[in-house]
């Protein structure tokens, strides 16, 4: 009789310190997945920044193109006013923003004195840094996204997360068709 109160309290004891040490762990995944997200939001908010002036410069070169340029403002807008809670429409709006970017550049190519324009050069390299910034910060979002769904979606795990109301996390990817493609090169120009 006593052993048998021994091996039941054995097992409820292992069944709690892996229902603890499953949880525990949820909950430092959730933690790193909202850290990621963070870093990357931090970046969003230097490209927020910086657009407005880029916007400017280009303005004064290509007075004529002003409802590409009100796009990009209006995107970046949305972009900013999003609920960071929200991340599906969170990325979906980054999303439309950096669309709107290569439009505006593509913009640029158009006119060559803005291209060798100083202040265009400098607001253009540090956006690339920016972009930089923000493609690897987008790659650690994505990589502890996946880690905590896996331990949300594996048995026994999802056991636990089920209980605690953990869910699984959307990834950041690119949702435009176009991005998606391989880039044409053509050397007949």
């Amino acid at each position: 009789m006593m052993i048998a109160i021994i091996v039941i309290v054995a097992i409820v004891v292992i069944i709690a310190l892996w229902l603890v040490s499953t949880h525990n762990g949820l909950v430092k995944l959730n933690n790193q997945v909202e850290e990621g997200f963070s870093t990357m939001d931090v970046y969003l908010k230097k490209r927020y920044d910086l657009i407005p002036n880029l916007v400017e410069t280009v303005k004064g070169y290509a007075k004529h193109e002003s409802d590409t340029l009100e796009k990009v403002i209006a995107a970046r807008n949305t972009a900013m006013g999003t609920n960071p809670s929200n991340l599906d429409a969170k990325i979906a709006n980054e999303n439309a923003l950096s669309g709107s970017l290569k439009n505006l550049f593509a913009i640029a190519e158009a006119y060559p004195d803005l291209k060798a324009n100083t202040n265009f050069i400098d607001l253009q390299e540090q956006l690339k840094k920016i972009e930089d910034d923000i493609a690897n910060a987008r790659k650690y979002y994505n990589a502890t996204v996946k880690n905590m769904n896996n331990k949300v979606q594996m048995f026994p795990s999802s056991i636990v997360a089920g209980m605690f109301n953990f869910t699984k996390k959307p990834f950041f990817e690119v949702d435009s068709a176009e991005e998606r493609q391989n880039v044409k090169v053509n050397f007949n120009n």
